[in-house]
C-alpha cells in the first residue's frame, strides 16, 4: 500500500556524524521507533500524521554506526495499537531489542503473552492531544492492572503544562512509570523555577517514577552549536537533563528518538545527539548507569 507523507514531513538526517563520545560497552538506545515500511505494515487509519518509512534495517545500521549495542523500540502513534512493525523489529534483533507497545482496553491475554514473548516490556500512554485522541483514564487504569503481573512498566508522554492534572493518575499507577523527555520542560525558564521543580518534586516523592533525559532537539531554543571549535550540543537543555541525572542516577534513561517524528525545523544529526550525553552525565559512573545499568535493569533483568 502506498502512503503519502504528511506535507512538510522531514526525513531523518541521512549521514549522521560519528560521535566523538565513545559509548560504554553494552549501551542501550532506550527510545527509538520504526515506521512501516507502509507497504508491509500499513499506518493506522486513525493516525494524525503519515511519516516517512523508517525500517528496522535502517535503525540497526544507525545503532551500529553510533556504537550502541541494543535498542528499546517504542510504538509509534502513526501505527496506533497495531504493534506488528515494532514486534517485527524486536524479533529481528535476536534479543538485542525490547519493545514498548500500545494496547487497547480489550486486548486479550493471549495477545499480551505473545507481545511479552516477542520482547515487549512496557506500554505507552500518550497524553499529547495533537498526536492522539484522548483515552479515558479508567481504560488506562485497567490496562495498567493487567500488565503489572507481567513485570512491564508504563511509559507516559505529556507536555509540561499538563502535569498538574495528570500527577495523581501517574502516582497511582501500579508499575514503574517512565516519563518521556523530562516531561517536555520549557528550557527558557530556570531549572529551579516552579514548573521544572514540580517535576523534580514528583520524582523525589515517588520512587517508581523514572525519566528519559532525551530529545534535546525538541526542547532546545538555541539548537546545536559549536563553542571554541568543540561540539557543544543543545547547551540550553543541559542543565535540566544534568540535574535529573545527578539527582536520580538510578532512574534515568537516554535514547535518540530516531527517526525523530513530528519535527518541523531541521532534523538532528544523531552523532551530535550522542555527544550531548557527556554534557549531562559527566562521570564514567553516571554514563554507565544512564546507558547500561538502568536500561538493562528495566528491559533485560534476566541478564543482570
Amino acid at each position: 500500500m502506498k502512503f503519502e507523507k504528511t506535507p512538510g514531513w522531514l526525513d531523518w538526517y541521512a549521514n549522521p556524524s560519528k560521535p566523538h563520545f565513545v559509548l560504554p560497552p553494552g549501551s542501550v538506545d532506550a527510545h527509538c521507533h520504526v515506521f512501516g515500511p507502509g507497504e508491509h505494515f500499513p499506518y493506522a487509519e486513525e493516525r494524525k500524521y503519515t511519516p516517512c518509512d523508517a525500517s528496522k534495517q535502517q535503525l540497526f545500521a544507525l545503532r551500529d554506526h553510533l556504537g550502541f549495542s541494543r535498542n528499546v523500540i517504542v510504538q509509534a502513534t502513526c501505527h496506533g495499537a497495531d504493534n506488528r512493525a515494532m514486534v517485527d523489529a524486536c524479533l529481528a534483533a535476536n534479543g538485542k531489542a525490547r519493545g514498548v507497545a500500545t494496547v487497547r482496553r480489550d486486548v486479550s491475554d493471549e495477545t499480551l503473552q505473545a507481545l511479552h514473548a516477542a520482547g515487549v516490556r512496557g506500554v505507552r500512554f500518550n497524553f499529547v492531544k495533537r498526536l492522539v485522541d484522548f483515552t479515558p483514564k479508567a481504560a488506562l487504569q485497567e490496562i495498567a492492572a493487567r500488565i503489572a503481573p507481567l513485570g512491564w512498566h508504563i511509559v507516559v508522554y505529556f507536555e509540561a503544562q499538563d502535569l498538574g492534572e495528570l500527577r495523581d493518575f501517574f502516582t497511582a499507577l501500579p508499575t514503574v512509570v517512565v516519563v518521556d523527555h523530562m516531561g517536555r520542560p520549557d528550557v527558557r525558564q530556570p531549572v529551579d523555577g516552579p514548573a521544572f521543580s514540580a517535576f523534580v518534586e514528583l520524582m523525589t516523592q515517588h520512587p517508581h517514577i523514572w525519566s528519559k533525559v532525551s530529545c534535546p532537539e525538541r526542547l532546545s531554543v538555541t539548537g546545536p552549536a559549536a563553542l571554541n571549535g568543540e561540539r557543544q550540543s543543545y547547551r540550553d537543555v543541559v542543565p535540566f537533563a544534568r540535574h535529573l541525572v545527578e539527582q536520580f542516577p538510578d532512574r534515568v534513561l537516554w535514547g535518540t528518538d530516531w527517526p525523530h517524528p513530528n519535527l518541523n525545523n531541521a532534523m538532528p544529526d544523531d552523532g551530535l545527539l550522542v555527544d550531548f550525553i557527556p554534557l549531562i552525565a559527566e562521570t564514567a559512573l553516571l554514563q554507565r548507569k544512564l546507558l547500561v545499568d538502568n536500561p538493562m535493569r528495566l528491559y533485560w533483568p534476566e541478564e543482570i
